[in-house]
């Protein structure tokens, strides 16, 4: 068994590392899995103090917890890809992002740790998902080795993934998806998409429940989770 702690997208709340270290220290979880976007949020834009601070925060928690297993949001990677136009983007904190990025990056365990796209034994963790769609389009040659996928998934850049059906943008919760979710035995666990709660829908669990509205309002209940990555169980931090 692998007991994983899932920390879902921050945004912005460095003091959600604070709650995922007394987690790993107090709990039977072996190391964390991030889901994706630390930075950004509603009308941060110029707090770049807020910006360092979180930055900060997370290279502090990977250097104690170097095992932890990294995915990239879309927010984040749009600061490492030059998508000035992206809704949060602050080009005050830009140049910082990149450094502080690359510095988190070389402070955990291997270069491996971090990616678009991550295979814990039988569990795939992503910012938003692998999609059947996204793997028809792109990966139909290859589509029943998932270890080859991950790979070219986590070289991929812009160009491939800058896209809806993306494993960083697509958003299964809406129902839109002709083809369903990438299955093949395989559980899945993904942030972007503000829930009230993390809940499973066909084989994907949803955990973005610390984003706010654009006015503030919280939208889920702020309840981290842990997965099981050999039996696909789940259940909330007690």
């Amino acid at each position: 068994m692998s007991k994983v702690l899932v920390i879902p997208d921050i945004h912005l709340k460095p003091w959600i590392f604070d709650q995922a270290e007394e987690v790993l220290i107090n709990t039977d979880c072996e190391f964390a899995v991030f889901i994706g976007d630390l930075v950004d949020d509603w009308n941060c834009e110029k707090n770049v103090e807020l910006y360092e601070e979180t930055l900060q925060r997370a290279i502090d928690f990977v250097r104690k917890f170097s095992e932890t297993v990294w995915c990239w949001g879309n927010h984040d990677l749009s600061y490492l890809w030059d998508q000035y136009d992206h809704p949060g983007y602050s080009i005050f904190a830009a140049d910082m992002v990149v450094d502080m990025f690359e510095e988190l990056s070389d402070s955990l365990g291997s270069p491996e740790q971090a990616g678009i796209i991550h295979r814990i034994d039988n569990v795939l963790f992503s910012h938003a998902g692998l999609s059947n769609e996204f793997v028809e389009s792109n990966l139909s040659d290859m589509m029943d080795d998932i270890d080859c996928m991950i790979d070219i998934i986590n070289g991929y850049g812009v160009e491939e993934l800058w896209e809806n059906n993306s494993p960083i943008w697509v958003r299964p919760q809406y129902g839109t998806l002709a083809e369903g979710m990438y299955d093949h035995g395989l559980f899945q666990v993904v942030g972007h998409t503000p829930v009230s709660k993390v809940f499973m829908m066909e084989k994907v669990l949803t955990v973005d429940v610390f984003s706010t509205s654009s006015t503030g309002r919280k939208i889920g209940n702020e309840e981290l989770a842990w997965v099981d990555t050999l039996t696909g169980d789940w259940g909330y931090i007690e």
